[in-house]
Order: structure tokens, then C-alpha cells, then sequence
């Protein structure tokens, strides 16, 4: 008997929404967070959370979305 055709076309994207959700699990388990840091003259610069400039970039964040809330 041949499979009804909307059953196909279920089973195809029910695969596709299966391996986009295990993409999504090993993304957010490999992301690190950092500040991405923007100077004149166009250099970019990364600091991962644990380093010390890192560190110091992400309390600065902290204080100026505490300010901005308190007023």
C-alpha cells in the first residue's frame, strides 16, 4: 500500500524540525559569551567572559542596564 501523501510530506518536515531543533542544542552548549568591542578605525575586538577585560566590559554592561532601569 503507498503511504497517503500528506503523511510524506509530515514525516519530512517532522525530520527537518528534529534536526533543527538537535542544531540548536549543540549551538547554545558550544556558545561562550563575550563583548565585542568596536574601535575607531575599524579593529574589532572579542573578550570572552573570562578574561579580565571581558570581566570588566560585562560589569560596565551590568551598571549602565541597572541605571537605565532604576530610571
Amino acid at each position: 500500500m503507498v503511504p497517503k501523501p500528506q503523511r510524506t510530506i509530515l514525516n519530512r518536515v517532522s525530520g527537518y524540525a528534529e534536526e533543527a531543533a538537535a542544531f540548536m542544542r549543540r549551538r547554545r552548549m558550544t556558545r561562550k559569551p563575550f563583548a565585542r568591542v568596536h574601535y575607531k578605525g575599524g579593529r574589532v575586538v572579542a573578550y570572552p567572559s573570562d578574561a579580565e577585560a571581558g570581566r570588566a566590559l560585562f560589569r560596565a554592561a551590568a551598571d549602565v542596564i541597572d541605571a537605565a532601569r532604576s530610571s
